[in-house]
């Protein structure tokens, strides 16, 4: 029997349907958010007039990887973000488990 499992990605504010996850982070925590786009756009306003005031902490940008080519001990916020890519492409991921090599290799070749 064949069975077909449909992730679905939920706004963690109001339960509604979310568009992306976002990530950011503050003292040293990182933290990520399901949010539809009004949301995601309220949270990045909400942080513009910190963010256009501070300094990067560091020269990486998100979905990279480290110069000798291995995942980051974060490796689950990686997989959050490569899942969110990947339904917004509208492929099918599933919620747990392994990334995909192939996958995996598509998100980052769109990243750079």
């Amino acid at each position: 029997m064949a069975r077909k499992v449909l992730v679905q990605l939920v706004d963690d504010i109001d339960g509604s349907d979310a568009t992306e996850t976002v990530i950011f982070g503050l003292d040293g925590i990182q933290y990520e958010i399901d949010l539809n786009a009004k949301h995601a756009e309220e949270l990045r306003s909400s942080m513009q007039s910190w963010v256009s005031s501070a300094r990067r902490a560091s020269g990486r940008r998100q979905g990279r990887e480290t110069s000798r080519g291995t995942r980051r001990a974060s490796g689950d916020s990686d997989a959050s973000r490569i899942r969110a890519w990947a339904r917004e492409q509208g492929i099918e991921v599933s919620d747990r488990g392994r990334i995909p090599a192939e996958l995996r290799a598509r998100f980052e070749a769109e990243a750079n």
